[in-house]
């Protein structure tokens, strides 16, 4: 994999998610706590757990599909899940023709930056999955923008591959708007029947591979310490990393 350096990132892209590596991270840390107010990725939220849920199935395999924000932190979450057996980053919500970042970039294509994981439903339902994603992994409030990224690209979305999924997502999101539980109504889409392409190598594991990188740590790491503080019980030091498939 690249180095953050030596990546060839597209010149359309926001600068400040590719200008933050050029100042110490403790410097960036002192400017952050110096001006704003804590984000919600800084901080986190423990969500009620779903009222449905898909009931715990041994020795088989699912697969959730996730958008929300910047796919390097949300891969970074799930890769630190228990029972999660693979994140990979990719695109969903547009075809395969435009499925590379130079054009998911844009903000033109209808793909959002998204994340598929896998995981072993008789340790991890998907439930949790979506309750984490809520909790810490991103910020369900914002529809195109988390953090300094902003576009249809880094939408909040949900791509369920059953309607036992989509069913499941609905009936949370319609949960925690009841629940008045957020400081405003869920912004997240429930987008079904939708491809998953992954991205290019030199976006997988970069949270992992790249832990001092400046972007990462202002926006991502905050949400690994959330997992770790809120769900314990689901936390794991050691990441599983995604398997080459680009």
């Amino acid at each position: 994999m690249a180095r953050p350096h030596e990546i060839a990132f597209p010149a359309g892209k926001r600068a400040r998610r590719y200008l933050a590596p050029l100042l110490p991270a403790a410097a960036i840390i002192g400017l952050v706590s110096l001006g704003a107010a804590p984000s919600f990725a800084m901080e986190g939220k423990q969500l009620p757990a779903p009222a449905i849920d898909e009931p715990a199935s041994q020795g088989a395999t699912d697969t959730a599909v996730l958008a929300g924000g910047c796919f390097w932190g949300v891969q970074g979450v799930f890769e630190h899940v228990k029972g999660v057996t693979s994140a990979v980053s990719g695109y969903a919500g547009g075809g395969m023709a435009q499925a590379h970042y130079a054009d998911v970039s844009t903000g033109a294509t209808g793909h959002a930056e998204s994340v598929r994981i896998t995981f072993d439903p008789g340790k991890i339902s998907y439930g949790r999955i979506l309750q984490i994603f809520f909790s810490v992994a991103h910020d369900p409030t914002q529809h195109n923008r988390q953090g300094p990224d902003e576009g249809t690209q880094y939408r909040s979305a949900i791509f369920p591959i059953s309607a036992e999924q989509a069913k499941i997502a609905k009936a949370y999101i319609a949960q925690l708007n009841s629940a008045r539980v957020l400081e405003a109504p869920v912004a997240t889409t429930i987008e079904p029947s939708r491809l998953f392409f992954p991205a290019e190598p030199y976006h997988q594991d970069f949270l992992a591979r790249n832990p001092t990188y400046g972007y990462i740590v202002v926006n991502d790491l905050p949400k690994i310490e959330n997992l770790k503080r809120l769900f314990p019980n689901e936390y794991r030091a050691d990441p599983v990393l995604a398997p080459a498939e680009r």
